[in-house]
């Protein structure tokens, strides 16, 4: 029976609301407000002292700003399923909603304390909730043209992310397949493993762009080992190196494979004893790196041709954990063996594995 493929974790949420609790978002929410009050103040139909006209409009501007905004944050869990486009008409309603109620309250007290009387007929409150109408659609309207670009854009990036992938696959799928029919009579078991192991790796593969641990992601890149100790046999010399326990982090699936693919096709393959490919995890100071480490051929061996595809492929993937776009994947030849590192930010790090 095939073996059970490491279970992807929870897709990060699409939803915009998250960032709208953080600091940046409410400083932008305040500014502007501000920016807005500045506006009505300086418009000709404000009369009287503009100072105090500012005040009172930024005082109403930021309590129906914030108002609204609270009541997303209470609704947050109810709206983890809706469609971003939706959540926005929802807050656009909220905001006319709470001018309404805000502009409401403020005639009151403008009307008890003989302030602004012109500001406390019933045809202000409907002017400001026209004004928050407004101003509402046409945030909507450029909130629709951002998150549709945002779309376009990781659709692009993932359709560049697929065609990568689909230009490693042939060559492994080939040897593999060559290993399999040469051990089918000879060898009939290893073959069987060896089937089974290729059916898990393409089954991760087909699964497209997914987060998963770090152990899984490992146990990944063991199964391909073991298929390509079936086709080296003594020639490929295999060693691990990793703490006990496994550090528990998440990257996107297929981010180490490529690697020690490729420490296997242009280090072991094209030299004739063979060699060592060691993969490595470590974590200091709380990051973690994962190193894949060949031997290079002798000099003047063949090298095996080859795009730089599997190297581009994982920059690409692992792009996304850093927000600064830092790259995360750096390689180097010391020593007579090609080492590449991955580093992962400790955003991509979790609690620490217990077994």
């Amino acid at each position: 029976m095939s073996r059970p493929l490491p279970s992807a974790l929870p897709a990060a949420s699409a939803q915009p609301l998250e960032a709208l609790w953080q600091a940046p978002a409410l400083f932008s929410v305040v500014l502007a407000g501000e920016g807005l009050a500045a506006v009505l103040a300086l418009a000709p139909f404000a009369g009287g002292d503009r100072w105090v006209y500012f005040g009172l409009a930024s005082l109403l501007i930021q309590w129906v700003a914030f108002l609204s905004i609270g009541a997303l944050y209470l609704l947050r869990r109810k709206l983890v399923h809706w469609r971003p486009q939706t959540i926005a008409w929802l807050a656009l309603a909220l905001v006319v909603l709470n001018t309404f109620l805000v502009g409401s309250a403020a005639s009151y007290l403008l009307r008890s304390g003989d302030l602004h009387p012109e500001r406390s007929d019933p045809t202000f409150i409907l002017r400001l909730t026209a004004l928050a109408l407004t101003v509402g659609l046409f945030g909507l309207a450029v909130f629709q043209n951002y998150w549709r670009a945002r779309q376009m854009a990781v659709q692009a990036k993932q359709a560049e992310l697929e065609a990568l992938h689909a230009r490693i696959q042939p060559h492994f799928l080939f040897n593999t397949l060559n290993t399999g029919a040469a051990l089918v009579h000879a060898r009939p078991e290893e073959a069987e493993r060896l089937l089974l192991d290729l059916a898990d790796l393409f089954r991760a593969a087909l699964a497209g762009p997914r987060i998963i641990q770090l152990a899984d992601e490992l146990a990944l890149a063991r199964r391909y080992l073991e298929i390509e100790s079936l086709r080296f046999g003594q020639r490929l010399r295999v060693r691990w190196n990793l703490p006990e326990p496994l550090p528990a982090a998440s990257l996107p699936a297929l981010s180490i494979q490529p690697l020690v693919e490729n420490a296997i096709r242009h280090g072991i393959e094209p030299a004739s004893d063979g060699g060592a490919v060691e993969i490595a995890v470590a974590a200091i100071a709380g990051a973690i790196t994962v190193t894949v480490a060949n031997d290079l051929p002798p000099a003047g061996t063949a090298a095996a041709q080859g795009h730089r595809v599997g190297l581009a492929a994982v920059r690409e993937r692992v792009r996304a954990l850093d927000p600064q776009h830092r790259d995360l994947l750096q390689t180097r030849t010391e020593a007579g063996r090609y080492v590449a590192v991955l580093s992962l930010p400790t955003n991509a790090i979790t609690t620490a594995s217990s077994g």
